[in-house]
């Protein structure tokens, strides 16, 4: 197995250049299900096996689980800012110097997850009620120097927790702990 293909065991992002209300809605789905479906591959490891690598170089389990709680608390923020301000500027953040810190690589997951639980309540609440004219609002990200749509967001977003849930379930799988 290639360290590209254990990077992105899903590929790499690409926004469709069709939208259709179908695509929108499984994006919000798997937004709505992901902290369910992460709970369920990590609740009953180990810390032996929290404290594994998903790859070579890569992130423990414990620091993806806290890097996605941390990611989608932003992402979260960031679509209220777009919902509620003019093309909003967003504040970036380090994610690799955030996964260094002692929270995400000693604290009990249990945290991360209940964060999750709730940021996507309410994140998911949010999609299914905004509107056509609200998934075009943008905010403009600094470093990507560019617009990103409410509507962008929320496919990243899905691609995000499916790209992160699937760096868990294939270290399981190589490591034999299903």
């Amino acid at each position: 197995m290639t360290l590209h293909h254990l990077q992105f065991p899903i590929g790499t992002f690409t926004f469709p250049t069709e939208i259709t209300k179908d695509l929108r809605n499984k994006w919000i789905d798997d937004i709505a299900t992901f902290p369910t479906r992460i709970s369920d591959e990590v609740s009953h490891l180990s810390d032996e096996q929290l404290n594994t690598t998903y790859r070579p170089e890569g992130w423990t389990i414990r620091q993806v689980i806290h890097h996605c709680a941390d990611s989608h608390t932003n992402s979260f923020i960031r679509l209220k800012l777009a919902l509620t301000e003019e093309n909003p500027i967003i504040k970036p953040y380090f994610e690799e110097r955030w996964a260094e810190l002692v929270d995400s690589k000693m604290i009990n997951i249990q945290t991360s997850l209940l964060i999750l639980v709730g940021v996507h309540e309410r994140w998911t609440f949010l999609l299914k009620n905004a509107t056509e004219e609200q998934f075009k609002r943008t905010f403009t990200h600094p470093e990507q120097n560019r617009e990103i749509s409410i509507e962008e967001n929320t496919s990243l977003y899905a691609w995000h927790g499916n790209h992160h849930l699937a760096h868990i379930t294939e270290a399981k799988k190589r490591n034999n702990w299903l």
